[in-house]
């Protein structure tokens, strides 16, 4: 499986109502659930930088990804930026 890391930007009206995310994040994660089986959520992380939300996910078929990150985008009008990441390790050995 490739490790992907997805980084979001929620939208400003859901920092308007902070509550408002604990609705939202029940609903996307139910719909990533339900449409994206091949998705192995490895850990999520709230940070105060560029980004809002650091979600580090794993999944054998890109297109997984993709329809992850449409799910996000259209349910939770986030802004992403996706990258694969590969373990350091692995890549000092493709060095």
């Amino acid at each position: 499986m490739t490790t992907y890391i997805i980084l979001s930007r929620l939208s400003p009206e859901f920092l308007k109502e902070p509550k408002a995310i604990l609705k939202l994040a029940k609903t996307v994660g139910d719909k990533i659930k339900a449409e994206c089986p091949g998705i192995r959520w490895k850990a999520s992380y709230a940070t105060l930088g560029r980004y809002d939300i650091v979600d580090i996910v794993e999944a054998a078929d890109p297109k997984e990804i993709e329809k992850v990150v449409l799910i996000l985008r259209s349910y939770a009008h986030e802004r992403t930026e996706t990258s694969v990441a590969t373990p350091w390790e692995e890549f000092l050995k493709a060095v």
